[in-house]
């Protein structure tokens, strides 16, 4: 098959595209933008390399949201905040955190279907209790985490990796998953 032709397949698959992949794919791109925003705008000085090798992701993610794009493009904002963030947990530090799980669990939805398919009602029930569940916990725990730092109790890091553990617990038994074999 040549390149044209497989344009024009990728073309006609988008064309039919159903409405919660579109979504999915909408998704991907507003929380891998946010994710790249967010730490971009803070005072101090991100790497320039990250908002550049993470847009060029962030496109690979939407189109192909199956391939290793999504998994590199968590890992560049990640290391991105680490190499110069201060150590602090903020807000800003929580938005991207929360970006990064929606975009996650979104191209986690997207790749396991194609880009033709018609989703129903019923298997969205499986993605929206994860995903509300780590919106809604990620800002919990970086809370905490920062009111446990700021009265300087001992253990606090101990702390905060048990909180994040424990958020990513309940996110992956939400989602159904089991720890042994079936």
């Amino acid at each position: 098959m040549t390149a044209d032709e497989k344009i024009t397949l990728w073309l006609a698959q988008v064309r039919a595209s159903g409405q919660a992949v579109v979504v999915a794919r909408l998704v991907i791109a507003l929380a891998g933008t946010i994710a790249l925003v967010v730490p971009s705008v803070q005072s101090w000085d991100q790497a320039d390399l990250v908002p550049i090798v993470g847009a060029a992701l962030l496109l690979c993610t939407v189109v192909l949201p199956d391939s290793f794009a999504a998994l590199l493009f968590v890992l560049v904002v990640t290391l991105g905040w680490l190499m110069r963030a201060p150590s602090a947990p903020s807000w800003s530090l929580a938005i991207t955190a929360v970006a990064l799980v929606v975009l996650h669990l979104a191209a986690a939805f997207a790749g396991q279907l194609p880009s033709y398919a018609r989703v129903h009602r019923a298997a969205l029930r499986r993605w929206w209790l994860p995903g509300a569940i780590a919106v809604l916990l990620v800002p919990v725990v970086a809370g905490a985490a920062a009111l446990i730092r700021d009265a300087d109790v001992a253990g606090s890091l101990l702390v905060t990796v048990a909180a994040t553990a424990l958020a990513a617990a309940t996110i992956w038994f939400a989602a159904g998953q089991k720890l042994g074999r079936d």
